[in-house]
């Protein structure tokens, strides 16, 4: 079972590396139709209010959070499927 979890690292951090541009462009889709705009605000933009800013901020963590979430666990029944082990932490 060792000698699974060590196989399954690289397998994850794949998966999350495509979590992370995957939720970029599903968080930037959110944006342009919540605030009808076509960029979310940094948090350095000089002409943007604390409130946008912050909300973007946790808009975006929870968009990131989610799909984090959906394919790590995605990845997981799909490494079972394939090796009929599931993946340990």
């Amino acid at each position: 079972m060792k000698a699974a979890a060590v196989v399954y690292k690289p397998f994850g951090m794949a998966v999350g590396a495509l979590g992370g541009v995957v939720a970029g462009a599903v968080f930037k889709r959110v944006w342009q139709r919540v605030a009808h705009e076509d960029d979310p605000p940094d948090a350095t933009d000089e002409d943007r209010g604390w409130r946008q800013v912050l909300i973007a901020a946790a808009l975006q963590g929870a968009v990131f959070a989610l799909v984090k979430a959906a394919l790590d666990r995605s990845g997981a029944t799909a490494w079972r499927r394939v090796t009929g082990v599931w993946p340990t932490g």
